[in-house]
């Protein structure tokens, strides 16, 4: 069944406008590729079978209940824990022996929904955690670093209030631009893929709104991300694809240029229900006889 366009909007009538089209006939690089992975921890499958691809400039949105296996997977994904059994690939070329170490010098970022932000500490340092700039005698170069936070928070962040400044603590700052640090501390640092963990975690709609700007220029950067979150509404808004995971496996596949925000609810309904779904349930009508309440 082909989407027809909507005469007003010019988008698919059937789902969200595509952020960036393919061109016909030629497959989108992927910056990450997971096939056929598998994770037991005592005796209980957690992951069955996953396959999981990420391309270049593109969002997929991770959805699933608690015990999904969402976790697993990006714990596998950034080297926490290895497959028992799969591939990883990045660029096309296998990562075997994955590590923390060896997945963050391949470009993979986590921002956690605690955030992991020195509160007390000021901006520039918080930009700069782990990664200080020193000179050739072990100095720090302080005054760089407050400098290049100070453009990052022009720049990248948006932050054009007088009373914020690189020596501002975090705790000046609200839940929505803390998500916003993490992902331009990351996109500074040359991560390729960001992995969002539950980022609207806590935030308020307005919050929730600066946060998918964050987001969106991730892909407008060029750079990849991997969106999880229980909250379909959010997702939806920002990602090129959608994932959903049901006890362990991938239970579907959903470019959101295809399946409206309803039609993914609805999949999502019957995926809790029973496991699985039907694609013939794309085309039945919410509310009508025998389609799904």
């Amino acid at each position: 069944m082909a989407d027809t366009a909507d005469p007003t909007t010019g988008r698919p009538a059937g789902g969200r406008e595509s952020a960036r089209p393919p061109a016909a006939g030629v497959p989108a690089p992927l910056r990450l590729e997971l096939s056929h992975v598998s994770k037991s921890f005592g005796g209980v499958r957690v992951l069955r079978d996953v396959s999981f691809r990420l391309g270049r400039a593109e969002v997929v949105g991770l959805l699933g209940d608690n015990g999904a296996g969402k976790s697993t997977l990006i714990k596998i994904i950034t080297g926490f824990h290895r497959p028992d059994e799969g591939e990883i690939r990045f660029n096309g070329k296998p990562a075997e022996g994955l590590t923390v170490p060896k997945a963050r010098a391949l470009g993979v970022e986590t921002v956690y929904q605690e955030r992991a932000l020195a509160e007390q500490l000021p901006l520039w340092r918080n930009i700069f955690m782990g990664r200080a700039l020193s000179g050739p005698f072990g100095f720090l170069r302080v005054n760089e670093m407050r400098r290049v936070t100070e453009e990052l928070m022009g720049q990248s962040m948006g932050f054009t209030s007088a009373a914020l400044t690189p020596n501002t603590s975090v705790t000046g700052l609200s839940g929505g631009e803390r998500q916003g640090l993490a992902i331009v501390r990351a996109l500074h640092f040359r991560a390729d893929i960001i992995i969002l963990d539950e980022p609207t975690m806590g935030l308020s709609l307005k919050e929730t709104e600066k946060l998918i700007h964050f987001v969106e220029g991730i892909r407008a950067a060029g750079k990849s991300a991997i969106f999880i979150d229980h909250n379909i509404f959010h997702v939806y808004s920002v990602a090129d694809r959608i994932v959903v995971l049901d006890r362990g496996r991938v239970a579907g596949e959903f470019p959101t240029s295809r399946y409206s925000l309803e039609e993914l609810m609805n999949i999502m309904r019957e995926v809790a229900a029973g496991g699985s779904y039907t694609e013939a349930e794309r085309y039945r009508v919410t509310g009508t006889t025998g389609g799904i309440a």
